[in-house]
């Protein structure tokens, strides 16, 4: 992937993993951390020795094996046999990355990239959806590309997706401008004096505006999108004004919104946002998406964003 230049201390990971005749595992001292949903719950816990002698598993020559850190757990996504390796002590993607993934749209010949990707779950998942010409994450924890880098490895994908170790506020300095066709976000929702800091620093980072602000990303996303470029953003309602101010000063106009409730009785928590860079003033506003008929209990358009 070209770019204008490389500051000192970025990189862009091209991520590789070991393959051989042995079945996809991850191994870590011994044992596998093995997550069945998408809403990346807890499930069984299987060792190493009960995946390679179970004789009800078969084995592919083209499968990988990948290392998994201390504390590290690895889920599978459920869309065509993707898996990502997570931290739970660090921060797992939730809800609002794959409901993103579900808003957005894209085609196959486009280039996206996904800014503050984390472990990488929104590129994974939009090329397992629009099987993109090239996708690109940036994520500025080390700890996290590298986890968001492994997954790539372990799922083939490196000729398709690339992580890049940086800041947004310098993502200019990464790509080329006008260069992306797709843009999307699941930036930090709370500013400073929005609810608590978590003490833990990587979910501090995600979840408040520490290293950049909303500013940042649609300053960013608005160089180095192409004229008439799409940016996708999911967020928080509270800051629907400001962000929607935001965009348009930046030329990306607002141009299809989703509100996303708990239940059908309750006040919508998320805000899924599609932006047109330079595009026609209008939007449009659709049917807003329930998230649980019940307690305990996803309603089916949910279920159909999870692919269930």
């Amino acid at each position: 992937m070209k770019r204008d230049r490389e500051p000192a201390g970025i990189r862009t990971e091209r991520c590789t993993a070991i393959t051989g005749n042995a079945r996809i595992r991850a191994v870590r001292a011994g044992s596998v951390r093995r997550a069945a949903s998408l809403r990346t719950g807890e499930t069984d816990m299987t060792t190493e020795t009960d995946m390679t002698e179970n004789p009800d598993r078969t084995s592919s020559p083209d499968q990988r094996t990948v290392s998994l850190k201390e504390k590290e757990r690895l889920d599978d996504l459920q869309r065509n046999g993707y898996r990502i390796i997570q931290n739970p002590e660090k921060f797992c993607f939730g809800m609002d990355a794959v409901l993103l993934t579900g808003f957005a749209r894209a085609r196959q010949q486009d280039r996206l990239l996904d800014l503050g990707t984390g472990t990488g779950i929104i590129p994974i998942l939009m090329e397992a959806k629009y099987h993109c010409r090239h996708l690109t994450g940036l994520e500025i924890q080390a700890d996290s590309a590298d986890m968001a880098c492994r997954s790539v490895a372990l799922n083939g994908l490196s000729d398709k997706i690339d992580i890049v170790t940086g800041d947004i506020r310098e993502a200019e300095h990464y790509f080329r401008s006008a260069s992306f066709d797709c843009i999307t976000c699941n930036p930090p929702y709370m500013i400073g004096k929005h609810g608590i800091v978590n003490p833990e620093a990587p979910k501090a980072i995600a979840r408040h505006e520490i290293l950049c602000t909303f500013e940042d990303v649609a300053g960013q996303a608005a160089k180095l999108l192409k004229p008439g470029g799409h940016f996708y953003l999911v967020h928080r309602p509270f800051r629907l004004a400001e962000i929607i101010t935001t965009m348009t000063y930046y030329k990306l106009e607002p141009k299809r919104m989703q509100l996303v409730y708990p239940y059908a009785d309750k006040e919508p928590n998320m805000v899924l946002l599609e932006a047109v860079r330079g595009g026609r003033p209008r939007m449009t506003v659709e049917k807003p998406l329930i998230i649980f008929r019940e307690p305990g209990v996803y309603t089916p358009e949910i279920r159909d964003v999870y692919g269930y």
